[in-house]
């Protein structure tokens, strides 16, 4: 009889299954991000922000275990995904995975030497004068995969908050998430596919319908913020001046749901997602991504990263479409 009983937490009614029991972990920190629950909210926030917030082989098994920790969490009710610096992700690190290779110095607290996930193993597998295994290639893509989806898997909602920039890599991570708030003057796009590229994740049409992701991945451009929500990509653009507040509206209209009603509504509109075959176009997109690779082409942009560098190499694939160094190309939309 207790006015609004509903909006109680799973931890706050008289009757908690959870009443005496420790109170999970606030806080903690990762080696490619950090985690820390307030109140109702798991903020998990990529940390590399000198690289761009860079994928590295850590990422995807940080962030598997932070949206774990979220989702475990009773007192949690939404988790927000953000990044640290100048964006959110800018990407696989380049230098780690196409400049020099790595001698597995990408890794930390995750035991992964010897795996078929170690750096040493991936960088061999990739040699352009050795012999290379598709499948070798896919248990790591597909591991890197089924990291990000964590966020779309996740039994409570998922935001990703978007400034600067969510570039190649970056979007299978921002695209996996049920609602994207960015800034106005984001920049969004996958440009590895002009070369050296297909977006693993396979998420593109199902997040914009096909015409629309056909348009961005033929020609690797990228779009803004403003044009993201115009597309139906992002659910809410704003000033970048505004997007903190924005987005601190938002996840606490959706905390403010009781978590059982929120799972419920994620599970039953998911249902629709993977019905239209959302897990056999990141089989497919994982497999093409490690083709796209070990191409002619593919293996071309890797020797010219490795011997000019990978800005040198960016630069040269980037400069005829008009938008190195980042700045959003005006589709035809825009030009009329």
């Amino acid at each position: 009889m207790r006015p609004a009983a509903w909006s109680e937490n799973w931890t706050e009614v008289p009757d908690s299954p959870f009443a005496g029991r420790p109170e999970p972990a606030d806080e903690r920190e990762y080696r490619t991000l950090t985690y820390e629950r307030t109140g109702r909210v798991a903020r998990i926030t990529f940390n590399r922000p000198d690289q761009g917030n860079a994928i590295t082989p850590d990422t995807p098994l940080d962030l598997t275990h932070a949206v774990e920790r979220a989702d475990l969490d009773p007192r949690v009710h939404v988790i927000l995904v953000s990044g640290r610096g100048k964006g959110f992700c800018g990407g696989y690190d380049l230098q780690m995975f196409a400049e020099s290779g790595t001698d597995g110095s990408g890794v930390g607290q995750h035991d992964v030497g010897g795996t078929e996930i170690d750096p040493v193993v991936q960088a061999t597998n990739h040699n352009p004068w050795g012999t290379w295994d598709p499948m070798l290639d896919y248990a790591m893509m597909s591991r890197f995969n089924k990291g990000f989806a964590s966020l779309l898997h996740a039994d409570k909602p998922t935001v990703a908050k978007i400034h600067g920039f969510a570039i190649a890599g970056g979007t299978d991570i921002a695209l996996y998430c049920d609602q994207i708030i960015c800034a106005d003057d984001a920049v969004m796009g996958y440009p590895p596919t002009r070369v050296w590229g297909i977006p693993a994740a396979g998420m593109w049409a199902h997040r914009l319908g096909d015409q629309r992701a056909k348009r961005l991945l033929f020609t690797g451009d990228r779009i803004s913020g403003k044009q993201a929500e115009e597309w139906g990509l992002a659910v809410e653009s704003c000033p970048a001046t505004e997007l903190d507040q924005r987005t601190e509206s938002l996840v606490e209209r959706i905390a403010r749901m009781p978590v059982n009603q929120l799972m419920m509504a994620k599970l039953a509109l998911n249902s629709a997602l993977l019905a239209q075959g959302v897990a056999n176009s990141t089989m497919i997109s994982t497999v093409f991504d490690g083709i796209s690779r070990h191409t002619r082409e593919g293996y071309a942009f890797q020797l010219r990263s490795a011997t000019a560098g990978f800005r040198a190499a960016v630069r040269e694939r980037d400069e005829p479409y008009g938008d190195y160094k980042g700045r959003p190309t005006k589709t035809d939309e825009e030009q009329q």
